[in-house]
């Protein structure tokens, strides 16, 4: 068929793929090409596993719409998973959404609702990070620090408070300066003095930067100072793993990497792997218990906690744990990053290569010494992609516009050494596309 409405956007030809199963796109025109980037790093499992399909057809047969407070078997089932397995024991209480922008609103939401709560309404103010993605509502586009995805509606979203996001690579201090933390740190700490702590409900913030930046890790010694600022001045930490939770960066949590302690927490796209549409939103029974003394409503969205996605993702959990893929992300992504950096990391144009897990990230550019950009008119992201693409992997567009030409891998966990091979082999044909570029 020729000539389909898809997308929306005219003059935009989308891949065509026929099918998927473990990690490779079987594309329509007969290739077979390497999941490199688990679509939107979403597909942790892999394509095509039976016994995910099997769960979500037997919850369609048992009931295939209930409205979200209601208990089912599939939910009773999921919140189990959740509490038994994966979720840090302070975090009791659980709101479930149908993806990461619906759950990263609900959990500002419940940050307002919660000092409202606490006869402190007028501490309605969340503060952002600079380079940061939180999803596509209009709150969620609005607080995100990601300029290309606001372009067309900046003179409706509103307006918030930002601080900078620690990126060691490129603190005008210089590259990886030992006073980096120090830096970013002072960051909040004017942000809260210029604002008021007493206005501010909640800083949203990824534990390491997702593709917005592309895995930028933060210094040493700067979560645990940033959870003491807040935590001085009566300001909820809301910490957004829609991208970084389970296990996609070799722990269960981004938080485990840096001992990071949130009121909040929201994480979506590993917990049903694609399988299903869901996301969540967990929180202390403090926070909880407060709204609901109040005599507050957090209001659901209609297809939250739908049975399906329900099943869908507390047999995707099994899966991870009984096949010790959180363990096999970590090890495995290690393995590849150094694979990548001993063959690419002095290449003339990646600035770094950087990440945890099965989480990487690849910053191009046009000077490694100089970390000069290429012009926003090279379309380089897409011109590396296409490439690495007919070399047989699909990576991840990462940047925000202004930060740009990074590519992002977020492989299933199930990947091994043929994989690797082949995401080598489409990377140094990416690469290609920057080191023929004239300067």
């Amino acid at each position: 068929m020729t000539n389909v409405p898809w997308p929306l956007l005219p003059g935009r030809t989308p891949a065509s793929v026929a099918s998927a199963e473990g990690a490779y796109f079987n594309m329509k025109d007969g290739r077979r090409v390497l999941d490199a980037a688990g679509g939107a790093v979403v597909a942790s499992i892999g394509h095509g596993r039976k016994e995910v399909a099997d769960a979500i057809h037997a919850a369609v047969m048992n009931a295939t719409y209930l409205i979200p407070p209601w208990l089912t078997p599939e939910r009773e089932a999921l919140v189990d998973e959740l509490t038994g397995h994966w979720l840090p024991d302070y975090l009791t209480r659980i709101h479930l959404c149908s993806g990461g922008s619906e759950s990263n609103e609900s959990a500002l939401k419940i940050a307002i609702q919660y000092h409202a709560s606490r006869g402190e309404p007028d501490r309605n103010i969340i503060l952002a990070r600079d380079l940061s993605y939180h999803g596509t509502t209009i709150s969620t586009a609005a607080v995100s620090g990601h300029p290309g995805r606001k372009r067309g509606l900046e003179t409706f979203l509103q307006d918030f408070p930002r601080i900078a996001t620690p990126y060691p690579l490129r603190c005008p201090l210089g590259p990886y300066h030992p006073d980096t933390a120090d830096y970013y740190v002072q960051s909040l700490i004017d942000t809260i003095e210029r604002v008021g702590a007493n206005n501010i409900a909640a800083l949203i913030a990824e534990p390491l930067n997702g593709s917005s930046g592309g895995a930028i890790t933060p210094p040493e010694n700067y979560w645990n100072r940033v959870q003491k600022i807040l935590k001085d001045n009566g300001i909820l930490l809301v910490i957004d793993e829609v991208m970084t939770g389970f296990g996609r960066c070799g722990e269960k949590f981004g938080i485990d990497l840096y001992d990071i302690r949130p009121d909040i927490l929201a994480a979506g796209k590993g917990l049903a792997a694609g399988y299903a549409p869901i996301g969540g939103v967990y929180t202390t029974d403090e926070v909880a218990r407060s709204i609901a003394d109040a005599g507050l409503e957090v209001m659901f969205h209609t297809y939250a906690a739908l049975p399906q996605s329900c099943a869908a993702a507390a047999t995707v959990l099994g899966i991870v744990r009984r096949e010790s893929l959180v363990h096999r992300s970590k090890t495995l992504g290690a393995a590849l990053k150094e694979r990548l950096q001993s063959r690419f990391g002095q290449h003339p144009n990646v600035a770094e290569i950087r990440g945890e897990g099965m989480f990487i990230g690849i910053e191009v550019v046009r000077d490694r010494e100089t970390l000069e950009r290429f012009a926003t008119e090279d379309t380089m992201t897409s011109k590396m992609i296409a490439a690495g693409m007919k070399a047989g992997a699909f990576f991840y567009p990462g940047g925000t516009g202004e930060v740009r030409d990074i590519l992002c891998i977020g492989a299933p966990f199930t990947i091994g050494e043929p994989e690797m091979d082949i995401i080598e082999t489409a990377l140094a044909a990416a690469l290609a596309v920057p080191a023929g570029t004239k300067t």
